[in-house]
């Protein structure tokens, strides 16, 4: 793995004597690490780039063009940050809209109202409103699934 100028790690593969080993060490890079894969190609081949792109490869390189590597890595590593910041941020909205949904069905309230009584509690408590959303998910299978029915102790 490399890690120019100080940046994150980037994976490349390099395509030897077997493209199913090369494509089968990308699927197991791009699904158990966070970083960026590059494959290193000696020659052309489009139906090898074409399999690796389906496995989550973020760029191809030749080693015809050694001097633009350093070029295509930091392209690559600020790809792979905002993709990065891209799937925070989904798993944040999408964390809230877990939250709200919870809040809605045990208050009986609409959407708007959910949010601002998440928002207020938020700002009483001085946490962030991801976190307090995570607690609302996190803690809800605990409660009663409807708060004005008595409860069963078994």
């Amino acid at each position: 793995m490399l890690s120019p100028r100080g940046s994150g790690p980037t994976s490349l593969v390099g395509l030897g004597a077997s493209s199913q080993h090369a494509l089968d060490l990308i699927d197991k890079i791009v699904h158990e690490a966070a970083c960026p894969v590059i494959v290193l190609l000696h020659e052309p081949d489009p139906l090898f780039v074409r399999e690796a792109s389906k496995r989550g490869v973020f760029a191809h390189i030749s080693d015809d063009d050694v001097e633009d590597w350093q070029s295509s890595i930091d392209i690559v590593l600020r790809r792979f940050a905002e993709y990065q910041d891209l799937q925070g941020a989904f798993g944040r909205r999408a964390l809230i809209e877990r939250a709200k949904g919870i809040l809605m069905e045990r208050h009986s309230v609409d959407e708007a109202t959910a949010f601002e009584m998440l928002r207020e509690r938020s700002r009483v408590d001085n946490r962030k409103l991801v976190d307090l959303c995570a607690a609302v998910v996190d803690g809800h299978r605990l409660l009663p699934a409807n708060p004005h029915a008595p409860q069963s102790r078994e």
